[in-house]
């Protein structure tokens, strides 16, 4: 019985994540007044930030995914906490980037529960490799995140603070699981693993970006 209510809890979270249901810690939305945009952002400068944040909302879906996939195996109850308040926080990326999104008048992708289910049985399988293991799949995910949003960064417009200071703050949040999670254990991964990482999300935002 046990088993059952964790998958109706899992099938409910997954639910309320793909429809944007789902609330974070309900930290400030970072975009303040003062940094508003002063100047008319392009049609392409829009078309482009609202491909960046469509790649960025589908990445923060299956972050939710990952998380949970994790925690659902996870044996060790400190670091299943761990899991799912890491999740938690980065549930405000989710909120943050559906709401640039909306501001922009853009989408996002169709592809979405594709990417949150994939992500679910990668976040177990790595799970059940154990709780350093686990970590370290963590860490590694946060730091090519890390990389991620930097890229997304150099080609925004400077003219799009609102969306600049979305991508900073949450530059800044993954850079701090990703130490979280080496302070709390976490076991470097194998370079062939990191690579499979790597193209899975080369993958995923490729076809978030259109789709």
């Amino acid at each position: 019985m046990n088993f059952f209510n964790n998958i109706v809890n899992e099938l409910d979270i997954a639910l309320k994540t793909l429809s944007d249901k789902k609330t974070g810690t309900e930290r400030c939305y970072p975009p303040e007044p003062a940094e508003k945009n002063t100047e008319e952002l392009t049609q392409n400068e829009k078309d482009l930030s609202i491909q960046m944040m469509r790649i960025n909302h589908a990445g923060e879906v299956a972050a939710q995914a990952l998380y949970r996939g994790q925690a659902f195996v996870c044996k060790d109850p400190e670091i299943k906490e761990h899991l799912i308040q890491a999740g938690e926080e980065e549930t405000d990326h989710l909120v943050w980037c559906k709401k640039r999104l909306d501001e922009l008048d853009g989408k996002s992708s169709i592809l979405n529960p594709l990417w949150y289910a994939g992500s679910f049985a990668i976040g177990a399988i790595f799970g059940s490799m154990g709780e350093k293991t686990s970590l370290g799949f963590v860490e590694e995910t946060e730091k090519q995140v890390v990389i991620h949003l930097q890229k997304h960064l150099d080609k925004i417009s400077p003219k799009d603070k609102e969306t600049i200071e979305i991508l900073k703050t949450m530059q800044a949040d993954e850079d701090l699981h990703a130490g979280q999670a080496n302070e709390s254990g976490a076991e470097e991964l194998e370079s062939p693993t990191k690579k499979v990482m790597e193209v899975t999300a080369k993958v995923m935002t490729t076809s978030s970006a259109y789709i």
